[in-house]
């Protein structure tokens, strides 16, 4: 990793929502981010939900985040590797980012490892114990004849009945935005039960929306939960050395921290 680079992380923009602002308004703050980032960025990591709904028929894609994709355009043009990670969201993603950006999909958490630390990199749904619906959910969503008999349906019809399920349940299950504790905070079980296997520096995930930084049992690894952009605008950045939460046009933004 270059002297003076680094690695930026961030999730859950649910593009095609409106929230603090509407989905147009965030978008166009994301590109402001990334133009703001750009001028040190190693790598950049999008870590699932980018959009609120995505579902890429053979010739159609949802219309819209034309500002969004001319950045990330732009980005790689300059050389910049960006890597999309799908989100229980947008986990239809199939080629369109990887043929027109030249960004790949990553569908499972990776690992990588920078400057001697090692990172766990991944959304973060269905890990750790319970949430059984939702991860027979996901099985199901990610049936390949499940996708194709979708795909048999009118985009119009399709998205736009998504689109209203995806607000709907939002609504009904609005994300906590408040720490659960430590025995009931998922992500925070899976790192527990998987430190000594995966023996990581950083676990880095979206998906709860809550800005986290916790010290693990051995007073060296950390949870890292990078947070949201409909209310927090929160993002991680590993500097070379160390990683730690940040937030963009945001004063008030909290990090939720435990040592």
């Amino acid at each position: 990793m270059q002297e003076g680079k680094k690695i930026y992380f961030a999730s859950d923009f649910h593009l095609g929502v409106n929230a603090q602002l509407t989905s147009l308004e965030r978008e166009k703050k994301i590109v402001r981010w990334l133009d703001f980032i750009q001028h040190d960025a190693h790598e950049i990591y999008l870590v699932g939900d980018v959009f609120d709904f995505w579902f890429e028929y053979y010739s159609v894609v949802p219309k819209g985040y034309v500002r969004l994709f001319g950045k990330l355009a732009e980005l790689r043009d300059k050389g910049i590797p960006i890597f999309f990670f799908t989100g229980n969201h947008d986990m239809w993603m199939f080629e369109y980012f990887e043929k027109q950006f030249d960004i790949p999909i990553i569908r499972q958490p990776i690992v990588k490892e920078w400057n001697g630390k090692k990172f766990f990199i991944g959304h973060g749904d269905g890990l750790g114990p319970g949430d059984y619906g939702y991860k027979i959910l996901k099985k199901i969503f990610a049936n390949k004849i499940c996708q194709f008999l979708f795909a048999r349906i009118h985009p119009n019809l399709g998205v736009g009945v998504a689109n209203f399920w995806s607000q709907k349940s939002r609504a009904v299950s609005p994300a906590h935005l408040e720490w659960l504790g430590d025995e009931d905070e998922w992500l925070l079980s899976f790192c527990k039960d998987n430190l000594k296997k995966i023996n990581a520096d950083y676990f880095i995930f979206g998906h709860r929306h809550l800005p986290i930084d916790y010290t693990l049992n051995n007073n060296r690894s950390r949870y890292i939960n990078i947070g949201e952009w409909m209310f927090a605008c929160s993002y991680g950045v590993f500097d070379g050395n160390d990683v730690s939460i940040h937030f963009f046009e945001n004063k008030q933004g909290k990090v939720y921290i435990k040592k």
